[in-house]
């Protein structure tokens, strides 16, 4: 199967399903929101929701960090 993901053509994908495409790819599902043809996939929905060859896929990781604010005022 070929797919777009994140801009990329990625081709000889053996996923049906949202997670296992996750699986795939070694991303660990619970830090990643996932968008299948520009809708929002629900996390409990990512084993069930099947992707076809020409899907475009995004999959945006979610990062920590930046300045906590209460520890620059106490400062």
């Amino acid at each position: 199967m070929r797919l777009m993901i994140n801009g990329k053509l990625k081709e000889n994908i053996g996923a049906t399903t949202v997670q296992e495409l996750l699986d795939e790819l070694g991303i660990i599902s619970e830090r990643v929101a996932v968008e299948v043809n520009l809708s929002i996939i629900r996390k409990k929905d990512f084993h069930v929701f099947r992707i076809h060859d020409g899907d475009e896929i995004e999959i945006v990781n979610f990062v920590g960090g930046g300045t906590d604010k209460r520890k620059e005022q106490s400062a």
